[in-house]
């Protein structure tokens, strides 16, 4: 199941999005790598800026987007115990 963050984004607009890792990660394990994976749809896609990390946390700042879409953005992290865990979150664009 997808989480979902609350803010819409407005597709005129670039932001950051963040997911905090730290409840998921096991005790003294560590983000090693981080990538996230963007919807290919028909339209206005959802365009990744950059991205950043931190050891139990992930970052990604978009720009783009349509009017009224939703998109489900997920997030592949490995640590370095040498799990690989996907989130999968849900945006929303404003409503105009």
């Amino acid at each position: 199941m997808a989480l979902e963050w609350e803010d819409f984004k407005d597709p005129d607009e670039i932001l950051d999005y963040k997911l905090n890792w730290a409840p998921r990660l096991e005790p003294g394990d560590t983000i090693v790598t981080s990538i996230w994976l963007l919807p290919t749809v028909t339209g206005a896609p959802l365009v990744q800026e950059s991205a950043e990390f931190t050891t139990t946390s992930s970052t990604i700042w978009l720009a783009g987007g349509e009017l009224n879409a939703t998109y489900d953005i997920t997030n592949r992290v490995t640590t370095m115990g040498g799990r690989t865990m996907d989130q999968t979150v849900r945006l929303k664009c404003k409503v105009k």
